[in-house]
């Protein structure tokens, strides 16, 4: 049985063995398996460790990263509030929030006041947010934390904060469709790029950003998200250098670019701040490069959100097929 597949039969094995426990927990007089969204009580374990106990699946939730909205959006429960809206609707196109979303300040900065006007059932955020931060807000509401990234399983980390995310809202069915979905789009996009002849061919994938004229770089090394599911399509990965432990992220120039071959060239931008088409139109150093001569640059759809769940997982998929693999469309 291929990995990615039995991966998705584990989950559900688990996720149907944690719904008999919980009833089991919650009765004994009932003891048929809990339904997805039920009343029954929940204890889960957060990426930190510690013990999250709701009464009852939370429908009133905070997000306080935009992969945790998205993640809530795409299981069926919209999020009460969101830091930084704007901003995730710039960058997040696959799931929409609705107009009754509040706004509780930043990523990394949320308003406290703000939270707490909402009265959450939950707040939902990653291991980004500051532990300062986070006590203010258990102070009033549970906070379940997941780990932002975990660039020595990338998918698998996706995968496990969907399922906790589910878990504490009640929405294991929906999970469990939303990773079958993801795992069916990964073969699509693997049988599409093999068709293709693309298979084993290298790549690189970036975004980048300009400052006082001057344009930084941010490959995605190993480890990174985007860049395990572009390997999972049948690619290699050309940048050889490390990234960070959590998100797999590097840091270069366009003189580190020089390094590279005629790879396919991924990367992605918004809102009119490309450095690729912008500030390097005229560089010497990058319009002699391998892949920029041969045309084989590809700025992907805007709004995929680089860090995101299943579904923003889907568009990238998508969007990469589309650029390498046209026909396949």
């Amino acid at each position: 049985m291929p990995i990615r597949t039995a991966r998705t039969v584990a989950l559900s094995i688990a996720a149907a063995a944690t719904a008999v426990l919980l009833v089991g927990c919650g009765t004994t007089e009932d003891t048929t398996p809990a339904a997805s969204g039920s009343d029954a009580a929940i204890t889960i374990t957060d990426d930190r460790g510690e013990t999250i106990s709701l009464d009852a699946p939370a429908t009133k939730v905070v997000a306080l990263e935009w992969n945790t909205a998205e993640n809530l959006v795409a299981l069926g429960v919209m999020p009460v509030g969101v830091a930084d809206v704007e901003g995730y609707t710039t960058w997040v196109k696959a799931e929409s929030l609705d107009e009754s979303v509040t706004d509780v300040g930043q990523r990394g900065e949320p308003s406290i006041d703000a939270i707490a006007g909402l009265a959450p059932e939950l707040v939902v955020t990653t291991s980004d947010l500051s532990e300062s931060a986070i006590a203010q807000i258990e102070e009033f509401a549970p906070v379940l934390v997941v780990r932002g990234a975990n660039a020595s399983d990338a998918i698998g980390q996706m995968e496990k904060n969907l399922n906790n995310i589910a878990t504490a809202t009640g929405t294991e069915d929906e999970a469990a469709e939303l990773i079958e979905g993801f795992d069916a789009k990964i073969a699509e996009g693997k049988e599409a790029v093999e068709a293709a002849g693309l298979t084993g061919t290298e790549f690189f994938m970036s975004d980048a950003w300009a400052s006082s004229g001057q344009v930084s770089i941010r490959p995605y090394a190993q480890g990174a998200l985007l860049s395990e599911i572009t390997e999972e399509l049948g690619m290699k990965n050309a940048w050889t250098a490390e990234g960070d432990a959590d998100y797999g992220l590097g840091s270069t120039d366009v003189e580190g670019l020089t390094a590279l071959g005629d790879v396919s060239f991924f990367y992605i931008a918004t809102d009119g701040m490309d450095p690729y088409q912008n500030e390097l139109a005229t560089n010497a150093v990058w319009t002699s490069l391998p892949f920029v001569q041969s045309g084989n640059v590809h700025r992907l759809a805007d709004g995929i959100w680089m860090f995101g769940g299943p579904s923003s997982m889907n568009d990238y998929i998508d969007a990469v097929v589309a650029a390498v693999a046209p026909a396949a469309n």
